[in-house]
């Protein structure tokens, strides 16, 4: 459902680019729902913690010293 979502989005989008960056009111209307279901979804990801994260920054011993200081 969710990579659904996404490429009706991305064909929403490129509509959009070939009718002079404009959408009809059925169209905005269309993009609104899809644009606000992707934002629940990411959301929920967040919510619940399923957001892949970068590991910690790592320190030298160079900038420990420092801090300690």
């Amino acid at each position: 459902m969710t990579s659904q979502i996404y490429k009706q989005l991305n064909e929403l989008r490129e509509q959009w680019r070939e009718n002079n960056f404009k959408f009809s009111p059925d169209q905005q209307k269309e993009y609104d729902r899809l644009l606000q279901l992707r934002r629940e979804r990411v959301k929920y990801f967040y919510d619940n913690d399923l957001v892949a994260k970068g590991s910690p920054k790592k320190t030298t011993k160079v900038e420990q010293t420092k801090e300690e200081s």
